[in-house]
């Protein structure tokens, strides 16, 4: 159990859950005081507060035997919740809950923590002792989501909770995390009244733009401006400091009084704080930053910022930042990272909300999916990341939204190359960058390289419904660009299919090979027409219309005919018009060149794929996860910096996942290797121990049909490599096949990413790879994106291999990374998949050691 972290209540309040202290006696006293009778009754089953005072005594005694898990509220210790383990592997459970804060989730959480920290500790069930008339706590141990039984005894059920997770805890978690997560932003981005700290006269100042954006965007609840020493501003009364109980509070004061105005708010109730003012991490002062957040953490305000824009909702006519321009009502929410990248996309896109999330202390991407998944306003989520704060939270929750909502992500960064100091084939491929794809990919997110690409994007999805196909009918009067189209078309994997006889009328019939060229002389009413038909036909998926103004019967009335043929289909209608871009009557997107249009689409066609598949179950194979994590600990504690395995214990560690690996001797002499050689079998295989790259350095002969070739290329190998060698493996030699690289990387933030490609010399040079986030569920799909994928079906009269022990083995590396965080670099290479399996005949494994991943059962602020 860590030291402590922060959890959102369902009433979006925050506490602070941490194990229980010694030094907390005197606390676990006042609450015992501030409990009611009846709660005191209904706890220790006996009148009077004397038993809860001595119980209280030995929970916070040196001697307690039992876990115990306290929750604090703005400095407040208002619950404890323990077991005490008994024999049989049981525990007993008991929990108090201040009065002041019943009803608010708090419970049901501490209980969820309790369980979990039982099951790490090997507890298999908790015992309770309910009175049957304390019916609240009932339907909590019910509801939780765990295994129950109970026994009458009497006017006291006695309880049994099994404490193994289930599916149906997991499902109550999620559902209680984003219940709590959606309340705790409500009073932030639909507030009922609105404080501007720093307010100023002069309107220059960002306090006054601020105040303007308020008033002018017609805000309905009371706008509060603060600023001592001005008695009015913009027509408002000035208060010296914010008012009780105001939701919102906007701070834009210089940084040295943040933190004061911070405490004032705190102190007042406000929900929750904008701060605009820079000058805290950005600036590398850290410290302040913290300070801020450990503010607002105890006082339960969620903190937006600092160092940002603010926060819009155009449904609520709430525009609490200093934009120069007011948002322009539409269905895009939009967060992001960067200021500047925001008002290039506002200037662009028409939006639900916007949150300018600066520095990121607090409220992050994750806290905006989760209120932005049921927001009714709200149809597709637009996100500018400069850095993951939980990236395997972020992946889980956007997977959950992105099965109703498209999602949007543009993420810079690219280019950043890590900072594990990387060796292996894998974690020289597998870089942070394609674990952000492979992560985005698994959760369905469309992940998009510019900000120009993410508005063409969020128009399509937000205007148009989801294509159900590829095939795409282009239409129009200019033969160039509808044919660029359909070269755009085909590069981007959609199709653009022969339309039946008959479709259209008699004018477009000399041209149905798609694109449709209706020519320059086309009316508005006959390309309307075209669009119709075609929106109306089962043969396509979607319609893109080309149009070259000034022709025909100009840019307006054709404009307005593409819009009207597009009313009520059930199908993507899309338009490209030279030169503009835009929405055509709110309703069908524009794009200035096809190949916009066809990107836009694109984007769509695979979304929609993504969401059409169900979701693969996931594989779990036979392994020994145990004596893999023994062999790791065994390597970190003779070597606590970690390092490259040796080989015995790296064969040793596949096994326990069930990879087939080749038998290997290991020798430290000529002599040694002849021996060796002798006793796994000839023609053998010398491999040097030491080099990265064996190959590059002359570290790898084959073929050796003698013990005496053997022992000279021991000689002739140490004499060319010097002293990085360190030995040689000796190894029957393999049988031929297809050389494939199975590989993989833990990233601390990201997790594991799994990596397979065309192996052996050939897997840099080629770079043919396909990466995939564990738990690996469709290892096929992942080897068809190989283009060496052909040569494992039997290529050119090859003969087919056993493609499906290679995919077997994929699913068991992911699993291996998945357990064993520690596993920082996998690499093995090749893989000789034959017709009659896959064997691994080289592999290398570095351990670091590392701090096991948070339980995504765990509900936690971050």
């Amino acid at each position: 159990m860590p030291e402590g972290y922060d959890v959102l209540l369902r009433d979006g309040g925050i506490a602070h859950v941490r194990p229980l202290r010694p030094a907390d006696r005197d606390a676990l006293h006042e609450l015992v005081d501030r409990s009611s009778e009846r709660s005191a009754y209904l706890r220790f089953f006996t009148g009077g507060r004397s038993t809860a005072h001595a119980y209280m005594d030995r929970v916070a005694g040196g001697d307690y035997r039992g876990h115990a898990l306290v929750a604090v509220m703005r400095g407040r210790l208002v619950a404890v919740a323990e077991y005490i383990p008994i024999d049989g592997g049981g525990a007993d459970l008991a929990i108090l809950i201040d009065d002041a804060v019943h009803g608010h989730g708090l419970g049901t959480l501490m209980l969820e923590h309790v369980a979990l920290d039982a099951a790490g500790h090997g507890v298999r069930e908790l015992v309770a002792d309910v009175l049957t008339e304390n019916r609240p706590m009932l339907r909590v141990l019910r509801d939780l989501g765990l295994d129950v039984t109970e026994r009458n005894e009497g006017g006291t059920l006695h309880v049994t909770i099994a404490a193994e997770p289930t599916a149906r805890l997991r499902a109550g978690i999620e559902a209680r995390d984003h219940e709590a997560g959606r309340a705790s932003l409500a009073r932030v981005l639909t507030p009922r009244s609105v404080a501007v700290i720093g307010a100023s006269r002069d309107e220059r100042a960002v306090g006054h733009k601020v105040l303007r954006n308020l008033l002018d965007g017609g805000f309905p609840g009371p706008i509060h401006p603060v600023n001592p020493n001005a008695a009015e501003v913009a027509g408002l009364p000035c208060h010296a400091k914010v008012p009780d109980g105001v939701d919102l509070a906007v701070v834009a004061v210089p940084a040295r009084h943040v933190l004061d105005v911070a405490r004032d708010c705190a102190a007042a109730g406000v929900a929750g704080l904008v701060v605009l003012t820079s000058g805290f991490a950005e600036t590398g002062q850290r410290d302040g930053e913290s300070e801020l957040l450990e503010i607002c953490r105890t006082a339960g305000m969620r903190l937006i910022g600092p160092n940002c824009l603010g926060v819009v909702n155009t449904g609520a006519r709430l525009n609490a930042s200093f934009l120069p321009h007011h948002p322009v009502q539409g269905r895009v929410a939009l967060m992001s990272q960067s200021g500047a990248v925001a008002a290039a996309l506002l200037d662009r896109l028409e939006v639900s909300s916007f949150v300018s999330v600066g520095n990121k202390a607090d409220v992050s991407g994750n806290d905006l999916l989760e209120y932005w998944e049921d927001d009714p306003g709200t149809d597709v989520i637009a996100l500018y990341l400069e850095s993951f704060g939980n990236p395997r939270k972020f992946a889980r929750i956007a997977r959950r939204v992105g099965a109703r909502k498209p999602v949007l992500l543009v993420k810079s960064g690219r280019s950043d190359a890590g900072g594990r100091a990387v060796r292996s084939h894998t974690a020289a491929a597998a870089t942070p960058d394609v674990a952000v794809d492979a992560l985005t990919r698994a959760a369905g997110v469309i992940r998009l390289d510019s900000v120009h690409e993410l508005i063409d994007a969020a128009k399509l999805l937000a205007a148009q419904p989801l294509p159900e196909g590829r095939r795409v009918a282009v239409v129009g009067n200019s033969g160039g660009p509808q044919a660029m189209a359909a070269d755009a078309c085909e590069s981007h994997g959609l199709t653009v299919p022969e339309l039946p006889a008959g479709l259209l009328d008699a004018r477009a019939a000399a041209a149905l090979g798609n694109p449709v060229d209706l020519t320059a002389d086309a009316t508005a009413a006959e390309i309307g027409a075209a669009v119709r038909a075609l929106a109306g036909s089962s043969e396509v998926d979607a319609v893109l219309v080309v149009y070259t103004p000034p022709f025909g019967s100009g840019l307006e009335e054709t404009r307005r005919a593409i819009a009207e043929a597009a009313k009520g289909a059930a199908k993507p209608v899309l338009a490209c018009v030279a030169g503009h871009d835009g929405l055509i009557d709110g309703r069908v997107p524009s794009y200035a060149f096809p190949e916009q249009a066809v990107q836009a689409l694109a984007h769509a066609v695979r979304y929609a794929g993504w969401r059409r598949s169900a979701e693969p179950a996931a594989v779990t194979v036979a392994a020994d996860a145990e004596a893999a994590r023994q062999i790791v600990q065994a390597a970190l504690k003779e070597h606590p910096d970690g390092g490259w395995l040796p080989p015995e214990a790296t064969v040793s560690l596949l096994r326990c996942y069930g990879v087939n690996v080749t038998e290997s001797v290991e020798a430290h002499d000529a002599e040694a290797a002849a021996e060796a050689a002798s006793r796994v079998g000839l023609p053998a295989v010398l491999k040097a121990v030491g080099p990265v790259h064996k190959s590059d350095v002359g570290g790898v002969r084959l073929g050796l049909q003698t013990t005496d070739e053997v022992r000279q290329a021991y000689h002739d190998m140490s004499a060319r490599i010097g002293q990085e060698m360190t030995g040689a493996l000796v190894q029957r030699l393999a049988p031929g096949g297809v050389e494939i690289i199975v590989g993989g990387v833990n990233y601390p933030a990201f997790g594991p990413v799994v990596m397979v490609g065309m192996g052996g010399v050939l897997a840099d040079l080629l770079a043919d790879r396909a990466f995939r986030v564990p738990p690996i569920t469709d290892p096929a799909a992942m080897l068809a994106e190989l283009r060496c994928a052909p040569l494992l079906h039997g290529y050119r009269g090859s003969p087919a291999v056993a493609a499906e022990a290679l995919q077997d083995q994929l699913v068991r590396i992911g699993q291996l990374l998945d357990d064993l965080p520690q596993v920082a670099e996998l690499d093995l290479n090749p893989v000789i998949v034959s017709p009659n399996g896959a064997l691994t005949v080289d592999a290398r494994i570095r351990v670091l050691p590392c701090q096991p991943p948070p339980s995504p059962l765990l509900r936690r602020l971050r």
